[in-house]
């Protein structure tokens, strides 16, 4: 078979140049979406890395954790994300997914380099539905804390309104964000304007804050107290949350709006606003209790909290989208079992609702916040996810660099060796806090790696079952037609998993109806591991004579797999296909787990229940509800 990414590159559609006035709308939207999480994170990074007095708030400490700041927002995501990691694009598409399917491919002559990536990858797939549980859980529970700040006699409320908004959130999403989207952007720019103004008349009191722009503090801070100094990285890793959402993001708005917004507006308005805090505290050590709150003036704090909860619930819904999106790719890419999804856009075929993610996600918040209580104690379960997923991310970086781009070695351990060495440094931090809460997002990740290995190891089981006891097609062919049954009128189409073989949906249809139609499809369906792949490499097709064809269609994983509308490609060759005069026949495999060299009993049971209750294979292909036959088997792996 062609290789995949040469597939997806023969049919990717140019990139058209960008007007000005279309670079500033994708700009404006790029802050909605992309900068929504790190936008909403100067509301409780500053605290939490003082809080407790793990780090005293002394003058000297202030100025070397604000540059410790501003050089982890520099060197994460300027230097990183924004100029490494956003060119290893997917044609077009990145994520931890699309960074996954580069990887792998420039090793594909590496079987079992190979293989160790795609677990790496797996599991760093897993542990992002980890980070999407706290994010909006944090995000949120930090806005709404403001009225505690705004009025102390509201403290009682801070836990029930949180979860009215994150259940309204939740509530809406089967409506699709289409209405709403396109105030995104606007509100997330009136947020940094805020973050701004909040930031300058501090900073403007008490400019010599502004001092810690050289690294010279970070580097005081850390050599004079090494191990504070370690600890503290644990919380700092809080300012460059969502930077993974730089790269997740890039399909939907490409590098240049992306890299206008983070340099123009976002970067600028963080670092105001963070040394806006640090002059604050200065001043004033004392409104380290929760110095973003405290910076505005009493009057402007109670409509502080209605923006900041605006703003959390737009970063929130970001990532919800992004667990729909990045569930699609990977049910689409066999690692997930197929799910309902439904499409709340005609137009945005991008924008999906997934109820069982949905539902799933918001049953885990809600745990979260009911037993974390706080922000606070939010951010000691933060952090492990997010810098796993980073340091996965530059771990793959480094072999596309090395084997998919071919670029000298010393280049590629140069450029993201020392990415690496502070990846793992935040990690190393985080991992102190396991036992404080980061167990919660890794048990999460723990529990979705279970089921995506298992899915995979259980499909290959069953392919493998399958292919042992298959008819080849063209020997079963041959020998029907020696004495060939009688012929319906019409088109069949058999979905098969496996090209070459045997469906079982024809052998029980010539068992039972004794008849074989007079235009028969043998369909075989292949997701590859590239974003999208044109019309015009959709269909393979070979004749098997008797007015029989063996077809190949291919689709990106960001490709709507639509069979009916592919086969409509096959017009003008000798196939027809009228509407009413075509059914589809489809396999339904009943998996009997058996003891074997299988995996262990307990991962094929939940393996067969997994496929029990998968979609249906007719609403994920996009069949025609009232033409489609299904007839079962049962396979023993």
């Amino acid at each position: 078979m062609r290789d995949a990414l040469a597939l997806s590159a023969l049919s990717a559609p140019a990139v058209k140049q960008k007007t000005p006035s279309a670079l500033a709308a994708l700009t404006l939207a790029a802050l909605g979406i992309v900068y929504g999480d790190i936008g909403t994170s100067p509301l409780y990074a500053l605290k939490e890395i003082f809080h407790g007095g793990r780090v005293a708030t002394t003058p000297e400490n202030i100025l070397g954790v604000l540059s410790l700041i501003f050089w982890t927002l520099t060197v994460i995501i300027s230097l990183k994300y924004v100029l490494l990691i956003l060119r290893a694009d997917n044609n077009g598409e990145g994520g931890l997914i699309a960074m996954l399917a580069l990887a792998t491919h420039a090793v594909r002559d590496k079987p079992p380099l190979r293989r160790t990536l795609m677990t790496v990858g797996l599991f760093g797939t897993a542990v992002f539905y980890g980070d999407g549980v706290i994010t909006p859980a944090i995000s949120v529970l930090s806005a709404v804390e403001g009225l505690e700040v705004a009025a102390p006699q509201l403290h009682d409320w801070v836990i029930p309104l949180t979860l009215l908004v994150l259940t309204a959130l939740f509530a809406v999403q089967r409506f699709g964000t289409g209405g709403i989207g396109k105030w995104f952007g606007p509100i997330t720019l009136v947020w940094f304007i805020v973050l701004v103004l909040l930031g300058l008349p501090h900073i403007a009191a008490h400019p010599g804050v502004l001092v810690a722009l050289n690294p010279a503090y970070a580097y005081g801070f850390i050599a004079s107290q090494p191990l504070i100094a370690f600890i503290a990285l644990g919380a700092v890793v809080l300012v460059v949350t969502g930077g993974e959402a730089l790269y997740a993001d890039l399909g939907h708005f490409g590098k240049l709006p992306i890299r206008i917004a983070w340099y123009a507006f976002v970067m600028p308005a963080l670092v105001i606003n963070y040394f806006g805090q640090g002059a604050l505290l200065l001043s004033q050590p004392a409104a380290i209790s929760n110095p973003f709150y405290l910076m505005a003036p009493d009057w402007a704090r109670l409509p502080l909290v209605f923006i900041a909860t605006a703003a959390t619930v737009i970063a929130s819904q970001a990532l919800i989208s992004a667990a729909f999106s990045v569930t699609k790719q990977a049910i689409q890419l066999g690692l997930l079992p197929r799910m309902a999804i439904q499409h709340t856009s005609v137009r945005d075929t991008g924008q999906i609702y997934v109820p069982f993610v949905n539902w799933g996600l918001f049953a885990f918040i809600v745990l979260a916040v009911v037993m974390f209580k706080s922000s606070t104690n939010l951010a000691a379960a933060y952090g492990i996810a997010v810098t796993l997923d980073m340091t996965i991310t530059t771990v793959m970086t480094f072999f596309v660099l090395r084997y998919g781009w071919r670029y000298p070695l010393a280049l590629c351990v140069a450029a993201t060796g020392f990415f690496f060495v502070i990846d793992v440094l935040f990690f190393a931090s985080n991992l102190l806090k396991l036992f404080g809460g980061g167990w919660f997002p890794i048990v999460i990740g723990i529990f979705m790696f279970t089921l995506m290995l298992t899915w995979t190891q259980g499909r290959k089981l069953l392919a493998h079952k399958l292919r042992t006891d298959a008819i080849p097609l063209t020997d079963f062919l041959e020998a029907i037609f020696v004495s060939p049954p009688a012929r319906a009128a019409g088109t069949a189409v058999f979905l098969t998993s496996e090209a070459g073989i045997t469906p079982n949906a024809l052998l029980h249809n010539l068992k039972h109806n004794k008849v074989l139609h007079e235009f028969n499809l043998f369909v075989t369906v292949r997701q590859h591991d590239v974003p999208w792949i044109g019309f015009d490499k959709r269909v393979e097709m070979d004749s098997l004579g008797h007015d029989c064809w063996a077809v190949t269609l291919h689709f990106g994983f960001k490709n709507e797999p639509d069979v009916p509308e592919a086969l409509k490609l096959l017009e003008g060759r000798g196939v027809p296909l009228d509407d009413m005069q075509t059914s589809y026949f489809l396999s339904r495999d009943i998996v009997i787990p058996t003891f074997g060299e299988g995996m262990s009993m307990w991962r094929e049971k939940l393996f067969a229940s997994m496929h029990r209750n998968a979609g249906a294979a007719a609403d994920f292909l996009n069949l025609p509800t009232n033409r489609v036959v299904e007839l079962g088997a049962k396979v023993e792996i």
